[in-house]
C-alpha cells in the first residue's frame, strides 16, 4: 500500500489531538457556571443532589408510556423554557430571547439558558463588561432530531382515501403546509449563534458535534483558541437530550438500554457487576472560560483553571474489545500531561453503565494510574442521571468542578464492582481534591478529556 494509504488508514481509524502548553503565559480560567440537570438548575444543588444519593430517573412526561422500550429516563424536569429559567437579565433582552424562543427547540433553549446563567455567573452579563469583539462562544451539541409534529399536517394532505402517503402530492400539498423556518429550531449549530446574537459576542464562534464527547472537545477548542490570543472570554457549554420520540426510538434500536427495574432509580449502575446498559436522559451546561489576564484584570472570581485537555478518535478496526480502551488510554495520558498521577484529586469517569464500555474504561484507567490503590478515586455522575449526551459532559465537569476541595460524590447504585472493571471506585465519602480528570467516550471511539484545577 502506498505510503499516503497507510497514513490515512492510521489517520482514520486512530487520532489523537493535544493541546496543551503548561508553560505558555496565557493561562485559561473559568469565572462562571450554568446547568440544567435532571437534579437541578443550580451548581450547588446539583452537586447537593450528588453527595446526597438523589435520583434523576423517573417515569417520563415528554412520551408516551407503553410505546418505547423503555418509560423511564433523567428529565431535566424543572427547565420549562419560561424566560426565568434564563436567570436575571434586562427587559430588553428577555423580549428578545422569548422572540427567539419560536425557532428553538428544547435542546437549543437549554443551550441558551445556561449560557445566560454562566455570564450572569461570572458578572458579565452587562454588555458594558466584556469587549465584544474579544468575546466568543464555543458550544458542544449532537444532531438534533425534528419533532413529528412539524411535519403533521404536511403529511396529512398526502393521504388518500385509504390512509396511504401519496409522496407524488408532497412538493404541491404538503410542503407549503411546514413552517419555512422549522430547520432552524434544530440545526446544532444554534445554540453557539443564538448566545452570540443574543449578546453581541462578536469574537470566535464555533460548534462541535460530537455526541458525548462534544463537552470536553469544545472545552478543548476554547483552550486553544484563547491560548493562541484569539479571544479572552468565550462561552463554553453543550447541551443534549435522549428523551424524544425519535431520538429515543434510535437510542433503543442501536444501543443496549438498562431494563426496567423494580426501583427505576436503580437503572443506572456504573461499573456493578449486575449492570445491563444505559439510562437515557437530558441536561445542559456552560462555563465562561477566559484568559487569567483579563479575569485578574476585571477582578472576576476564579473557580477552576483548564491544565489539560485531550481530544482522540480510534475506530473499531483497532478491535471491537479494545477500541474504547485505547481512546480513553490516549485522552488521560494526554490530559494528565507531565503532571504526577498523585497530584489528581478524582477522576470524572464516563462510567455509561454500559458492560463493555465500562469495561474498557476501567482497564484504561488502570493502564494510564496503575492498580486500584495508586489510583485517585474515581466516581461518575450517570449512576444518578445517565447518559444526558451531548450535554452530559459539562455537567459531569460542572459538578466535579463545584466538588473540589470538599468532599466528593459516590458512585450510586455501585453495589458489587465488576471483577472486570479494576477501578479505585470511590463508594464513600472522601476527599474531591484540588484536581481532577473528566472524560467522555462516544460509541464510535471518539473521546476526550479535561483536567481542571481549583481556583487560584
Amino acid at each position: 500500500m502506498p505510503a499516503l494509504g497507510r497514513f490515512c488508514l492510521l489517520f482514520f481509524f486512530q487520532i489523537t489531538l493535544r493541546s496543551m502548553d503548561t508553560g505558555s503565559s496565557r493561562r485559561v480560567v473559568i469565572t462562571g457556571v450554568g446547568v440544567v440537570s435532571p437534579l437541578g438548575n443550580d451548581p450547588q444543588r446539583l452537586l447537593s443532589g450528588l453527595r446526597e444519593g438523589t435520583s434523576g430517573i423517573r417515569p417520563f412526561s415528554q412520551l408516551p408510556h407503553g410505546v418505547m422500550s423503555v418509560d423511564h429516563g433523567a428529565e431535566a424536569s424543572e427547565f420549562t423554557g419560561d424566560i426565568a429559567d434564563y436567570g436575571p437579565m434586562e427587559k430588553k433582552l428577555q423580549r428578545t430571547i422569548r422572540k427567539g424562543s419560536k425557532v428553538m427547540c428544547r435542546e437549543i433553549e437549554m443551550g441558551v439558558a445556561v449560557a445566560q446563567l454562566a455570564l450572569n455567573s461570572a458578572g458579565l452579563s452587562e454588555v458594558s463588561s466584556r469587549d465584544r469583539d474579544r468575546t466568543g462562544a464555543v458550544y458542544g451539541c449532537d444532531y438534533i432530531m425534528s419533532m413529528p409534529e412539524e411535519f403533521a399536517s404536511g403529511v396529512v394532505k398526502c393521504l388518500d382515501d385509504d390512509g396511504n402517503f401519496d409522496f407524488d402530492r408532497w412538493g404541491q400539498e404538503g410542503k407549503p403546509e411546514v413552517n419555512p423556518l422549522w430547520l432552524l429550531k434544530y440545526l446544532p449549530n444554534m445554540p453557539a449563534s443564538h448566545i452570540a446574537i443574543y449578546n453581541d459576542l462578536r469574537g470566535p464562534n464555533n460548534s462541535i458535534t460530537v455526541r458525548e464527547a462534544s463537552a470536553g472537545a469544545a472545552i478543548s477548542e476554547a483552550y486553544s483558541t484563547i491560548q493562541r490570543g484569539h479571544a479572552d472570554v468565550l462561552v463554553v457549554g453543550s447541551t443534549g437530550s435522549r428523551i424524544h420520540p425519535l431520538r429515543t426510538l434510535h437510542a433503543s434500536m442501536q444501543e443496549t438500554l438498562a431494563t426496567t427495574a423494580a426501583d427505576p432509580s436503580t437503572m443506572s449502575r456504573p461499573f456493578d457487576a449486575s449492570r445491563d446498559g444505559s439510562v437515557l436522559g437530558e441536561g445542559a451546561g456552560a462555563l465562561i472560560c477566559e484568559s487569567l489576564e483579563n479575569a485578574e484584570r476585571r477582578g472576576a472570581n476564579i473557580l477552576g483553571e483548564v491544565v489539560g485537555v485531550a481530544t482522540s478518535a480510534v475506530g473499531p478496526r483497532q478491535g471491537a474489545d479494545q477500541f474504547m480502551r485505547q481512546a480513553f488510554v490516549n485522552v488521560l495520558r494526554s490530559a494528565l500531561g507531565d503532571a504526577e498521577p498523585n497530584s489528581i484529586g478524582h477522576l470524572h469517569a464516563h462510567g455509561l453503565s454500559h458492560p463493555e464500555v465500562d469495561r474498557q474504561e476501567a482497564e484504561a484507567i488502570a493502564e494510564v494510574f496503575g492498580t486500584p490503590d495508586q489510583q485517585p478515586p474515581v466516581t461518575t455522575a450517570k449512576g444518578h442521571f445517565g447518559n444526558l449526551g451531548a450535554g452530559g459532559g459539562m455537567v459531569e465537569v460542572i459538578a466535579s468542578l463545584e466538588a473540589l476541595g470538599d468532599e466528593l460524590f459516590p458512585i450510586r447504585n455501585l453495589q458489587q464492582l465488576d471483577p472486570d472493571c479494576p477501578i479505585n471506585a470511590c463508594t464513600t465519602a472522601v476527599a474531591a481534591g484540588d484536581e481532577f480528570i473528566s472524560a467522555n467516550i462516544t460509541p464510535q471511539g471518539q473521546a476526550s478529556a479535561v483536567r481542571i484545577r481549583k481556583g487560584i
